[in-house]
């Protein structure tokens, strides 16, 4: 599967059998080879292993050579600007493949595909499927029709919950750490976002089933996962006795599964931190202490446009309460800058109040309009203006960053080994603070977490030496 962020093929498992309730498949199980590429968050990044499970049961294997794939799937974003024309620039370099092998068959999955729906089809007939981020659980049945000659567009909401209708999920390979989605959608209705058009209403999954697959990646070898959510913290599954859960007493229930020894969350809206949730952070070893909270700007009237529905007082009384339960909490957020009607003052409150936080990490966007959504239609910050604020943001939050990384040095820190380093005899993994440490490894010590000393701090990295 490849990534926009450089990820590289995984071999699943073998095929997992039709999951309850859904069509038996007897299509011949000859092997054929699936390209996906993946584009986006880490959601995005789910839905594709979960989509690679789907197509196992049609027998498709993963390859990282789309001139081999006998299907090719773009899995796509539509948050950053311009997303839907790099996304038919995508599709007209690999026209040429669908000239040289007119069996290929080409799908358009994710945001993307439920924004633009029929329109995909219409610009680039090479198209065969467009399928939204609802309806994935379809596609054995949506390529038997488009196998069939048929143009296929499926972006509806349907009722149905599609996790009841995919195989398990399976991390492919010996991998330690897995995400693992449990609430979509959302309610908020940011003005500049698309999710809630584009992913829809907030949905959370049952307890047990959440649960369920928890437990079969423990089993497979994960020992951390990271809890997904467009909105998480607003999680309220249905626990066994049918009463909702919070997302708090779901970490709570994660942490007693024997070998799981990480539970991460992202991403977290601030007026959804409740009081369970942050007790949670004080209370449960195994929930990390790195909490990204985005807050997009520093300047009520800006929050206000932005229908964000919280105040940067608000955000700094909360990360406060935080940090009283959780010391060590290494924040990260995000920030848009040239939000419409964005003044002077309103960018310098946005600086004062990250100033006053003290980030870990974070991520900056100039204001990119999304169509559909309210702001789109407003006035824009001119271009200049808003590079010129976000290089200003920028160097600020890198400096933090270099601070909080230096901040580490001569500091022991528990990391979890996940891949091999660029350097021989070198393994590289994540601290509790999700900080990359590199550090002169045995090779028996992937998969483990082992205590290291951090003995100096790179530009986006740590370096670090057993401590025995």
């Amino acid at each position: 599967m490849a990534a926009d962020g450089g990820m590289t093929a995984r071999q699943p498992a073998a095929a997992p059998k039709a999951a309850d309730g859904a069509r038996e498949d007897t299509a011949p199980r000859r092997e054929r080879r699936v390209f996906i590429r993946t584009y986006g968050c880490q959601m995005n990044v789910y839905d594709s292993e979960r989509m690679l499970g789907a197509l196992a049961a049609r027998g498709y294997a993963p390859t990282d050579r789309p001139e081999e794939a006998d299907l090719i799937l773009l899995n796509t974003c539509h948050i950053r600007e311009k997303a839907a024309e790099k996304v038919y620039s995508e599709l007209g370099r690999l026209k040429p493949l669908k000239a040289a092998k007119p069996d290929l068959k080409i799908g358009v999955a994710g945001c993307v595909a439920q924004a633009e729906g029929e329109e995909i089809v219409r610009r680039q007939p090479a198209v065969d499927v467009v399928v939204g981020p609802q309806t994935y659980h379809r596609l054995p049945e949506l390529l038997m029709r488009a196998e069939a000659g048929e143009k296929v567009v499926e972006t509806e909401f349907p009722a149905e919950d599609k996790f009841d209708h995919l195989p398990a999920a399976t991390p492919a390979g010996r991998r330690v750490s897995a995400f693992l989605t449990v609430q979509e959608g959302c309610d908020k209705f940011c003005a500049f976002c698309v999710v809630p058009y584009t992913r829809g209403a907030e949905l959370s999954r049952p307890v047990e089933k959440v649960l369920a697959e928890a437990r079969r990646l423990v089993a497979e070898g994960v020992r951390e996962i990271t809890l997904l959510g467009q909105n998480v913290n607003a999680y309220h599954g249905a626990g066994p006795n049918g009463r909702d859960w919070s997302l708090a007493r779901l970490v709570l229930a994660l942490a007693e599964i024997d070998g799981l020894d990480r539970i991460r969350y992202t991403t977290s809206h601030p007026n959804d931190m409740s009081d369970d949730l942050i007790a949670a952070h004080r209370d449960c070893d195994k929930l990390m202490p790195y909490l990204h909270l985005p807050v997009q700007s520093g300047s009520d009237r800006i929050l206000r446009a932005m229908n964000r529905r919280h105040s940067a007082d608000d955000y700094l009384r909360l990360v406060e309460r935080i940090r009283a339960a959780r010391p060590d909490m290494l924040m990260s957020g995000d920030f848009i800058v040239g939000f419409p009607g964005e003044s002077d003052a309103d960018f310098a409150a946005t600086m004062a109040l990250v100033e006053k936080v003290g980030y870990g990490q974070a991520f900056s966007f100039k204001y990119s309009p999304r169509p559909g959504t309210p702001a789109a239609g407003r006035e824009q910050v001119p271009e200049a203006v808003k590079a010129e604020r976000l290089a200003a943001l920028q160097a600020v939050l890198a400096e933090q960053q270099r601070r909080a990384q230096e901040a580490m040095v001569g500091r022991r820190v528990k990391v979890l080994f996940e891949r091999p380093g660029r350097l021989a005899g070198q393994l590289v993994g994540r601290s509790e603070y999700l900080h990359a440490v590199h550090v002169e490894a045995p090779a028996a010590l992937m998969g483990e977490i082992v205590e290291v000393e951090i003995t100096r701090s790179e530009s986006h990295s740590l370096a670090g030496r057993l401590v025995a």
